[in-house]
């Protein structure tokens, strides 16, 4: 199967039409983000090599950042990042694509929305920041130094 193939058969397998790849499902679900949330970066490169937009949330307000955060996608979290995906976005409840890895001990992700120059000091509307919601040791740890850092 070529990869134009396996890349529609994809977009079918999740009820989505390859003739309009930027089209949501019957379900309301973003191409983009289902890519990210599965870890597919080989969709997720073409889907952004055709132009998709970077601005597209899901039902709870989240971009596409946040679910490859959610997967652990580390290509996927390269890929948007390189694509200019705003690294800072924030949902509704204002919590970041940082916010939300640091929360869920996701060290791995934190260290690499760090690097890539992710905000530690947003807060969100109950006003937590990425650093008060931190889940582990590891994830603590980079959030203190991100923040010593920016002092």
């Amino acid at each position: 199967m070529s990869a134009s193939a396996e890349i529609d058969a994809w977009l079918l397998d999740q009820q989505l039409k390859p003739e309009q790849p930027f089209t949501a499902n019957g379900s309301g679900r973003q191409p983009l983000i289902l890519a990210a949330r599965q870890g597919r970066a080989d969709v997720l490169g073409y889907l952004l090599q055709q132009g998709a937009d970077l601005s597209v949330i899901d039902a709870y307000g989240n971009n596409a950042l946040w679910a490859a955060c959610f997967a652990e996608a580390y290509d996927c979290i390269a890929l948007l990042l390189e694509a200019g995906i705003d690294i800072d976005y924030q949902n509704p409840s204002g919590a970041t694509a940082l916010t939300y890895s640091s929360s869920s001990g996701r060290h791995a992700v934190v260290a690499q929305l760090l690097e890539a120059g992710a905000n530690p000091l947003l807060t969100t509307q109950d006003d937590f920041s990425a650093l008060d919601l931190a889940a582990t040791r590891q994830c603590l740890q980079l959030l203190r130094n991100a923040v010593k850092a920016r002092a």
